[in-house]
């Protein structure tokens, strides 16, 4: 079987102000950018080969694979199941703040406003199940969040709720993933 590689977005001004994005579209900061050009000349350096970038639809996410593809040579093409989930009433607020942690534990209930894990893993686990069925043929890396990530490492490997809810990949890591 074969594999994909996993890189969160680049650092926004929400992620210095540890603040909850999720659906909100927040705009790199000139170091987010920067990470992503850095991510782009690492994957020409390790020899990361892929066919195709996958990104979400907002701007943090489709920056960060534009540096990409324009470094890599790698075409790139928006994937609306990679935008990140709806936090609904607690995007902007702390993304440590008490009741915020609470509503996370409730994974089949909508944030207010928003959308549950539940189905955020449903669209996700879907299309896992459809890069691993091209996976024999082409490979992807992803462009996305770290709630996508969550739900990524979760398709994997079994989880807690607490090893979920702690679960993170740091602004424009890259991750690969092997399907087996």
């Amino acid at each position: 079987m074969g594999h994909f590689y996993f890189v969160r977005h680049g650092q926004t001004v929400w992620n210095v102000e540890n603040k909850i994005c999720g659906a909100t579209d927040i705009e790199l900061t000139e170091l987010g950018h920067q990470q992503a050009i850095d991510t782009g000349k690492k994957i020409m350096e390790e020899g990361i080969k892929a066919d195709e970038i996958l990104y979400s639809p907002l701007i943090r996410a489709a920056e960060t694979a534009r540096h990409i593809s324009e470094i890599t040579g790698i075409p790139a093409r928006m994937e609306p199941r990679l935008i990140e989930q709806n936090f609904g009433k607690w995007e902007s607020t702390p993304r440590d703040g008490a009741d915020f942690k609470k509503a996370k534990e409730f994974f089949a209930c909508s944030h207010e406003g928003g959308e549950s894990t539940l189905r955020l893993a449903q669209r996700i686990y879907n299309l896992l199940d459809d890069i691993k069925a091209e996976s024999d043929i082409k490979t992807y890396i992803l462009v996305a969040h770290n709630g996508i990530a969550r739900v990524v490492q979760s398709y994997f490997t079994d989880m807690t709720n607490e090893e979920y809810a702690a679960f993170g990949v740091k602004n424009c890591e890259i991750v690969r993933y092997d399907f087996k």
